[in-house]
């Protein structure tokens, strides 16, 4: 396995909160969410879980342009078409089993 840095800012702040991990593994995505977590702050789950991929996006097009020299908005826009056509016409289905708690 090949975990990937905590953030410096997640270490210091110590209400940090982990909402979600991912990793290809066995030919497949396997995926950990915080579900209810925005829901007991009173928020809507799925509005906030909106909000938390769109800045997830941006930080994608963010890190693509530092690594690789692609506009940021280049990538937010492939991105979200991919994001679209995947929901549109999955190449595979999104099946496994849900947890509740924390490690």
């Amino acid at each position: 396995m090949k975990p990937l840095t905590i953030p410096q800012a997640a270490q210091r702040d110590q209400n940090s909160v982990q909402m979600l991990s991912a990793w290809i593994a066995e030919r497949g995505l396997h995926c950990t969410l915080n579900i209810g977590f925005f829901e007991s702050a009173g928020h809507t789950e799925a509005k906030a879980w909106g909000i938390l991929l769109a800045d997830l996006v941006r930080h994608i097009g963010n890190a693509v342009a530092v690594e690789r020299g692609t506009p940021a908005d280049e990538t937010v826009t492939a991105v979200f078409t991919a994001i679209q056509s995947e929901l549109d016409f999955p190449t595979s289905s999104a099946v496994g089993e849900f947890h509740v708690g924390h490690a």
